[in-house]
Parts: structure tokens; sequence; C-alpha cells
């Protein structure tokens, strides 16, 4: 099983980053959305923060694997991205 701090985790968050800086949407930034309103609802917020990290880059923080589990089935991240992660977070044992 992998977990937060082993070497498989540390590179799929590295790779998540790096992919995030070569993306065509490296530039999106966020200006229209209302952080303090979005953070009134906690799951909303988690989700949001969550989507932006995958999505649109780390900004230097690691990414919290029980929140990816627990909020999975209603991430709306990138297909490729949400690929590699799934292989990290439930790796096939064989």
């Amino acid at each position: 099983m992998v977990f937060k701090g082993s070497f498989f985790f540390e590179t799929a968050v590295f790779l998540v980053a790096f992919f995030s800086k070569i993306s065509y949407n490296k530039n999106m930034h966020n200006w229209s959305v209302d952080t303090t309103e979005l953070k009134k609802d906690k799951k909303q917020y988690a989700v949001w923060r969550l989507e932006q990290m995958v999505n649109f880059g780390l900004g230097g923080k690691k990414i919290s694997r029980e929140e990816l589990k627990k909020y999975w089935k209603i991430l709306n991240l990138d297909r490729n991205k949400k690929n590699y992660l799934k292989i990290i977070l439930w790796p096939k044992q064989s």
C-alpha cells in the first residue's frame, strides 16, 4: 500500500505538479471565485481546492491522500491526471 510520504506517493505528487506546469492552462487564475463564500460549505470548498491543486498546480503544497479518496467520485479532474492518480491511490495488489 502507498502512503503519504512514501516514494511512490511523493513521485505522484511531483508528476501532477510537473504536468500541471506544462499543460495548456498553466496560467489559469480563478479571479472570479469568492473563496470566503465558498469556505462556508466545507465539502464544496474541499472539492474545489483539490480540483484546483490537481488541475492547475499544487502551489508548493501537498495533497492529502485521505481527502483525494474521500471526494474521488465527485472530483472533476483532467482525465489523464485522474487516471494516473487512480493508479497511485489504489495500486493493484498481486
